[in-house]
C-alpha cells in the first residue's frame, strides 16, 4: 500500500515537473521569437521557423527511438566498457520520462514557438508585399504545421527502425557532455 502512494506522489510531482518546464520553455521561447522576429527580415523569420520545427522533430525522433529500443545490446555493450553505453542504459531505464520531455515537453514547445513565429513572419509578409494579412497567416500556419506533422511522421518511422541506433547516439553525446563537466570540476 505505501508503495502505490509513493508511486502516484512521485508521478504527481513527475506531472507537474513537466507542466511548469513546459509552461516556463513555452513562455521563454515565445517571448524570444515575438521579440526578435518582428525586427529581422522575413528570411531569418524563415529560418528560425525552420530551426524550432528541425528542433521538434528531432526530439520526437529521440524520445520514440528511447521507447522503442531494446536494453539488452548495451548492457552488453556497457560490460566491454563502449563509450556511450552506460548513458545509453539510463535513457532507456527513464524512458518514459525523457520520451514524456522530448516528445511532449520541447517537440510540443518548439511546436508551439514555430507556430507562432509563422503569424508574425506571416504578418511580415503580409504588410510587406501588400497582400491580405488574414490569408497568409492562414496559409504560412498551415504549411508549418502540414511540415512539422510531416516531419514528425517521417521521423517516427526512422526512430522505430533505427531506435538502439539513435539512442546510442545520444548515450555518445550525453557521455561527452558528462566528459567536459568531470574536466571542470578537477
Amino acid at each position: 500500500m505505501k508503495k502505490n502512494k509513493k508511486k502516484k506522489k512521485s508521478r504527481t510531482k513527475w506531472i507537474l515537473t513537466v507542466m511548469i518546464t513546459s509552461f516556463i520553455l513555452s513562455l521563454i521561447f515565445s517571448s524570444l521569437s515575438e521579440s526578435v522576429i518582428p525586427n529581422i527580415n522575413i528570411v531569418f523569420g524563415i529560418l528560425i521557423i525552420i530551426i524550432f520545427i528541425g528542433i521538434g522533430i528531432i526530439f520526437d525522433m529521440i524520445g520514440v527511438a528511447i521507447t522503442a529500443a531494446n536494453e539488452t545490446p548495451f548492457h552488453s555493450m556497457a560490460s566491454k566498457k563502449v563509450k556511450g553505453s552506460k548513458h545509453s542504459v539510463m535513457l532507456l531505464k527513464n524512458s518514459d520520462k525523457l520520451a514524456s520531455i522530448c516528445n511532449d515537453v520541447i517537440g510540443d514547445v518548439c511546436g508551439v514557438v514555430s507556430g507562432s513565429a509563422g503569424m508574425l513572419v506571416a504578418s511580415n509578409m503580409a504588410s510587406s508585399f501588400n497582400i491580405n494579412s488574414s490569408i497568409t497567416v492562414l496559409f504560412v500556419t498551415a504549411l508549418i504545421a502540414s511540415i512539422t506533422i510531416g516531419g514528425k511522421a517521417i521521423g517516427k518511422s526512422a526512430a522505430i527502425k533505427n531506435s538502439e541506433a539513435i539512442t546510442f547516439k545520444v548515450g555518445k553525446i550525453l557521455n561527452l557532455f558528462n566528459k567536459k563537466t568531470h574536466k571542470k570540476k578537477k
